[in-house]
């Protein structure tokens, strides 16, 4: 009969979870914080997975979130890490870099948008 051992078998370290940057939070947060004073935000949710970080944007907490930024990294050689999803699913914008993919909330392309 074999002994199970744990003590002697490797262990696979546990991989992090994609979180944001403290500049791309201070980004986000900037945006944010626009639309919070002008009284179409209310709320936001911050999620650290395996294989993206999601900050979620909320007009009620009680409601799915209108919209999703997310960082994906695996995705950053391909069609970029950064995209931004509508509360029905829909990919407003994608892009390498958070700056380019943030302006989808300007004033005017936001309107579109909704």
């Amino acid at each position: 009969m074999r002994s199970l051992n744990t003590a002697s078998q490797p262990t696979k370290p546990r991989p992090e979870p994609v979180a944001f940057t403290r500049s791309e939070l201070t980004r986000i947060l900037s945006v944010y914080g626009y639309f919070v004073a002008a009284g179409e935000w209310r709320d936001y949710a911050i999620d650290h997975l395996k294989d993206a970080a999601v900050f979620s944007i909320f007009r009620h907490a009680s409601e799915l979130p209108l919209y999703r930024i997310e960082k994906r990294p695996a995705l950053a050689k391909k069609q970029g890490a950064w995209v931004v999803v509508s509360m029905s699913g829909a990919v407003l914008k994608r892009g390498h870099d958070l700056a380019q993919v943030l302006k989808i909330f300007d004033r005017q392309k936001l309107k579109l948008a909704t």
